[in-house]
């Protein structure tokens, strides 16, 4: 994997502990939020934030 591929894993570990690093309660809220939904809207949300993802970098020069 190039440089690239590293840094964007780097990046993206550093923002998913931003949340919890500074706000617990609400990273908990977020998670039970999620436990309650459905297997469909978990799928749709997953594929959303693929898509959100993917059309961002796209966008990139």
């Amino acid at each position: 994997m190039s440089n690239s591929w590293w840094a964007a894993l780097a990046l993206v570990l550093v923002i998913e502990g931003l949340l919890p690093l500074f706000n617990p309660a609400a990273w908990r809220r977020v998670f039970e939020q999620a436990l309650k939904l459905s297997d469909g809207q978990l799928r749709f949300v997953g594929l959303a934030s693929i898509v959100i993802g993917l059309t961002l970098f796209c966008l990139l020069p």
